[in-house]
This record gives structure tokens, sequence and C-alpha cells, in this order.
């Protein structure tokens, strides 16, 4: 009745051998002390007013800058001059460590544009399915000539010319220009593994490839633009934060502005080089100085990851996240499910169901339907099928709608003779169709599977003897060791999870109980993915989530994070707002720890920031008044020297404590899973006292320093 399984089946095909390729060493941390040097000549070109008027704190500081520097030139004195040089040096820290944040990402851009190479397209004219490549119509042409939809051949050592799908063959390709560390990966076709990607060489064998992408739009292309941040736009809450410091620096300004007709009245008037250097303690600058670098380095740790976000309003969204869809098959669990027993029913032999099994799985092109067709072979050596006995077979690939794969055979002695495998419902569902009946222990076999954290399969026929069930087949799980460990701190975080599976709910819930997950959706459909989302989100969540295939796109381009796989297919990549170069699953969590490290370290340094201008009113203000209001001189707690040497220490301390702080902006704050009470606790006392007591020690100390030097004491 049954064809024995075929040797040369696509499920048993040889796979391509996947040279090896040395790795590639990332570079070191995000933080290298030689970088300010090489930076500095940047930091001195964005001082032309065109950059600076991008940033209304450093803006402000510069045009003080200038008015000091005047006020030096024509009434000459050491410390205006002093003064004047400092101002200017805080205006050149502030784009020093921008300069340095972007400075890694253009070098990450220039080694991009190294791996283009002046290649050359195969592209096959009237290619159909089927069509022999060794006498199809062709034409040379280069890459900038491909257009969305042509075909072209890539053979071995050929570099694949543009972005694409593989729509034909298998080889093994490297991807070490677009991912820097990564080994030889297997490219084919008819899976979510299809996608390649433009200046990637073909190491063996040869695919078709459909091209996706026009000339100047491919995926490294958009790579290089994200990288060295030509492409980069603020986020909702860094612009937000802008504004607020804009206008706490206007409403500053108008203070010193309306403080010197109050000093002229009280004849304690101020020259411009005092207001000037009031203003500038006044206002923001810290943080001001650091906003954009910490945003740049946020998205630059993603790509020490191996994580292109598309923009940092994805980055932003990952620290705020509330909801995580993670798959759980490479996720959650080990790989692929394997097949690993048949389970045949009360009067069906085993190897009647193996037989009926792989030929069911001969069109399945996932792993878990390869691995049924190696099993049934392994165990009963099963022969493989003429092209006479399958000349007239109907394949039934399978699909996530209809959750089943099989073969229709042709008519015999009267009856069609067809084999289905998939999921239990469904299987029961099509023998009911036909007037089949399913026996009890169906139910009961594929309860047990499903109850020890396995996935039943059935297996049925339709012949001569009408639709029956013969058994099942037993895929195996297994549960990634620390998974649990880190769902726990995701939850203390204040982060759900849901386990996202195509599997019944019976093993959905104990692998989902193992594993520690917070909820799941078992038998999941792309339509059931995307309508989950638009729930959580209704409920006013944030939402993440992977994909690979095409048919996550839509729930991807609904997610708020939604992470595309670079093994995916293009349509996946398009729709989601961040890439992982190495289609890691599990890197959703890692993304959401780094998008909250940038949220952390914002807050962090704009609460330094602020707390930090204490000091600098305890030594500018009573240098200013206290001689013209003798009590005043209390609030000269640091005992500094003299009004000119408190003055200076207040704008040297402004200074230097930019250049501290670009390795924390760089690095950003260490991050522990914590509840937000205890984050914003440890901020406080961490950031906000140590920003108010450290300027206290800082300005103390360069008073000391410079109350010996002439014109400055």
């Amino acid at each position: 009745m049954f064809p024995a399984a075929p040797e040369q089946a696509p499920a048993s095909r040889p796979q391509p051998t996947a040279p090896t390729v040395p790795r590639r060493r990332a570079p070191g941390g995000l933080f290298d002390p030689a970088q300010l040097v090489r930076s500095f000549p940047e930091a001195l070109r964005k001082l032309h007013p065109r950059v600076l008027v991008r940033n209304p704190v450093l803006f402000v500081v510069s045009v003080g800058a200038a008015l000091t520097t005047l006020s030096a030139v024509f009434d000459p004195a050491v410390f205006t001059w002093t003064i004047s040089v400092w101002l200017w040096l805080t205006v050149v820290f502030a784009n020093l460590a921008e300069a340095v944040a972007e400075g890694r990402g253009k070098a990450q851009a220039e080694s991009l544009r190294r791996t283009r190479t002046d290649t050359v397209a195969l592209r096959l004219l009237d290619w159909r399915y089927g069509t022999d490549l060794h006498t199809a119509r062709t034409e040379t042409v280069s890459p900038a000539e491909l257009r969305p939809l042509d075909v072209v051949l890539v053979e071995t050592g050929g570099t694949i010319p543009a972005d694409g799908d593989v729509i034909d063959g298998v080889a093994a390709v490297d991807e070490s220009a677009v991912t820097g560390e990564s080994a030889p990966v297997i490219r084919e076709a008819g899976g979510d593994r299809s996608g390649v990607t433009g200046g990637t060489t073909v190491l063996s064998d040869r695919v078709v490839v459909r091209v996706s992408a026009r000339p100047g739009h491919s995926f490294l292309d958009r790579m290089i633009a994200l990288v060295e941040g030509a492409s980069r736009q603020k986020t909702p809450n860094e612009i937000a934060l802008n504004i607020l410091l804009a206008s706490l620096t206007v409403v500053f300004l108008l203070v010193v502005v309306t403080l010197q007709p109050m000093a002229d009245h009280a004849d304690a008037a101020q020259s411009t080089t005092v207001l000037v250097a009031l203003l500038v303690t006044l206002i923001p600058t810290t943080i001001g100085a650091l906003l954009s670098a910490i945003g740049i380095a946020g998205m630059d740790r993603l790509v020490q990851r191996n994580v292109l976000a598309m923009s940092g309003r994805a980055v932003e969204a990952a620290g705020d996240v509330n909801t995580l869809l993670l798959d759980k098959t490479g996720t959650i669990t080990l790989g692929n499910r394997e097949a690993a027993a048949f389970v045949p029913l009360p009067g069906v032999e085993e190897g009647r169901l193996a037989a009926a099994a792989q030929l069911s799985s001969l069109a399945d092109e996932t792993p878990e339907g390869r691995s049924v067709v190696v099993l049934a072979k392994q165990l009963f050596g099963l022969r493989a099928p003429t092209e006479d006995e399958l000349s007239h077979a109907r394949w039934v690939p399978f699909s996530a709608r209809t959750r089943m794969s099989g073969v229709d055979l042709g008519w015999d002695d009267g009856a069609v003779t067809a084999v289905r495998k998939g999921a239990a419902q469904q299987v029961i569902e099509w023998v009911q169709m036909y007037g089949g009946q399913v026996p009890p222990e169906a139910r009961h076999f594929a309860d047990s599977v499903a109850a020890s954290g396995g996935t039943p399969l059935l297996v049925a026929v339709h012949d001569g003897d009408g639709p029956r069930v013969l058994g099942l087949i037993h895929l195996k799980d297994v549960v990634k060791e620390g998974i649990r460990e880190r769902f726990a701190q995701l939850r203390r975080m204040g982060i759900r999870t849901v386990m996202v599976t195509g599997d019944n709910p019976l093993t959905a819930r104990a692998i989902a109980r193992e594993a520690g997950v917070d909820d799941f959706l078992a038998e999941a459909t792309p339509e059931d993915k995307l309508a989950l989302i638009k729930r959580e989100q209704a409920g006013g969540k944030l939402v993440a989530m992977t994909g690979d295939g095409t048919n996550d796109a839509p729930a991807l381009a609904q997610a708020d994070v939604g992470v595309a796989m670079n093994t995916g297919t293009s349509a996946a990549k398009e729709a989601g707002n961040m890439v992982d170069l190495d289609s890691d699953p599990t890197k959703l969590i890692d993304i959401v720890e780094i998008g909250k490290q940038l949220l952390i370290t914002r807050g962090a340094l704009t609460t330094f920031s602020i707390t930090n201008d204490v000091a600098k009113y305890f030594a500018i203000i009573p240098a200013m008044f206290a001689g013209a209001y003798p009590g005043l001189e209390a609030l000269n707690v640091m005992g500094l020297h003299s009004p000119t040497s408190a003055i200076t220490s207040a704008i040297v301390f402004n200074a230097l404590i930019i250049v501290a702080l670009i390795p924390l902006a760089l690095r950003g704050v260490r991050y522990a899973p914590a509840s937000a009470h205890d984050l914003l606790r440890r901020n406080l006392l961490l950031y906000g006292l140590g920003g108010l007591v450290l300027p206290f020690v800082g300005i103390k100390v360069i008073d000391l320093l410079i109350s010996g030097v002439p014109g400055l004491s």
C-alpha cells in the first residue's frame, strides 16, 4: 500500500559542507581612551554655529564664551582669559563626547564599506521552477542594474550581488562581512532561512536568488547609514528632555539678564565675564553635553551584540517593554524538536506507522518533518520509491495554517489513497471530515505525550479501509538551561513573558510550567499572534517579539519592538524595526536589558547634572554679592580663597566633569534587574547624592590648586 521512503527525499538530501572561516574578533569595549585623542579634531569641527545651534545649551555656552573672549581682547586680564578658555573647553568637551560616540560607528561603517567588491551578477532570463541551470539563458550585469524580482544565479566562490531570497538550491554562505564573527551558515529555499544579504559569499554549491532590494537600498547600505549615525533621529524621550533643557536655559538666561539691574541698584554691578560664568553654572550643561552621546552609545551597544536598530525609538521602546512574546522552539527550548518514537495504536504495526509517517513528511521541509524521515529510515531502513510509483502523487506541504503535511497517491481500487501527518486536532478533523472514527486511544496517547512536555503528531490514512488514525509521532523538546532564571529576572523588572507555540495546549502548558513563563499562546497562527499583540497594546502595554518568516511579518510590524532574524525572509526583515545578525531569538531578552540601560543611564546622568549644579551656586553667588551683602559670605561653605578663584574653580570643574563622565555615558550605567522603585532609589542615592557631594570636593580641590596663581588668587 505504501511506497518505501525515498533515499533522495527532500528531507534527507545531503547538506553542503560549511568550510571553516576564521572568526573575526569583535572590537573592544565601548570606551577607548585613545578615542578621545582621535576624536578631538571632529570635536573642533563641531564648533561651527550650524552644528551648535542644534543643542540650545551648548549654543548658549558658546555665545557666552564668545562674549568673554571679546571682553578679554578689549580689557585683558588673567581672570577673563582663563574663564574664556575654559568656557570654550566646555563646548569642545561636550562636542568630544558626541564625537567619541560617533567615531566608533564611523569606524564600523568604514569596515563595512571595505567589504563591498566590484562583483558581477549572472541574471537568469525567463527562469521558471524546474529550469535546467546548465542550459538556462543568462546575462552578465552589474549589481547596480539589478531590480526587485530579478533572478540571479550565484555559484561557489561567488558574491551574492544584492539582497534577496533563495528560491532554488541550498548552499553554505559566509556572512562575516555582515555579522563580523559568524561561522558559515546554510541558506536554502523553501523555509524561513532563505534570506541572503548582498556582499556575502557562497562557499559551496549554488543558489538561485530572487532580488528584493533596489540599488542603494540594500541591507548593507542601511547598516552603514545606521552605524555611522547618518540616519539617527532623536527619540521621543530625547526630544522631550531637550525641550526641558532648552526651557531651563531660557529661564536662567532671563534670570541672569534681570540680575544686572538689581546688582546696579545694590552697587554690586558685575562684569560680563562673571555674569556669563553664573549663567553657565546655572544651566544644565552636563546633561546637555552628554545627552546625544548617551543615545548614540545606546544604539552602539546593540551593534556590539550584532543587532541593528532601525531607529532610536525602537531602542527606547525596548526599555519600556511590558510584554515579551517568545517563540518556544529555539528560544525557550533547545533548537528544533526531533522525532523520538513512533507510537502505534492497538492493532497497528510500528513499521506500517513509520512508513506512513515518513511518506507524509516528504513534503514537510521543517526540521521536525525531516527528523521524522530520518527516524523512520534509521529504525526500518525504508527504501526510496521510484518515480513511476510517485508519478501521480499530489504533495501537501506543511503550512502554519493547516498544520498538516501529506500526500495524495491517486486511485487504488476505487478509493483515494492519502496520508496525513500533523497536529492532533487537525488530523482528527481530517479523518472525521471523510467519515472516519477516531478511537479514544488516539486522544489518550496524544494527551499523555503532551502532558509529558512532548509534542504529539498524529498519522492518518485514507485507503480502501476508509480514513483512520494509525498512531502518533512523539517529538521531544528540551528547555534551555538557565532560561527559568532569566524569566524570573524579567518578572522582577515588571515584564510579562508569553510563550508562543504551534503546540497543542497540553504540551504548551507543560513547557510553560517548566520554563517559568507567565502565559502561553498555544496552536498559534499568524492571525493569533497579531491579535494578541493588539490586545496587549489596547491595554496600554508595549510589546516586543521575534520572528523570521514571512508569516511573522504582520506581527513584527505591529509590535513596538519587532526583532527580525537575519536568517529570515526579506519580508520579516522589512517589517521589524530591529535585525539580529546572529539570528538568536534569545537575544530579545538582551535587547530589553540594553533598552532599560539606555533609559537608566539617561535618567542617572540627568539626576547627577541637576544636583551637580548646587555646589556651583554656593561658589559663585557668594563671590558675586558678598561684597554688597556681607551676610552671603555664610554661603561660602567651601571656604574658597577669593571671588575670582571661586568663579574660576566652578567653571573649571564644570568643564572637567563632562570629560570624566564620557566613559560612563558610553558604557552605560550598570543595570541589574530590579523594580522601578528600587531603581529610582538607587538613582537618587548614588547619582543624586553623588552629584551633590562630588562638586563640593572637586571645586575645593581646584580652588586650592589655583589660589596661588597671579590674577586668580
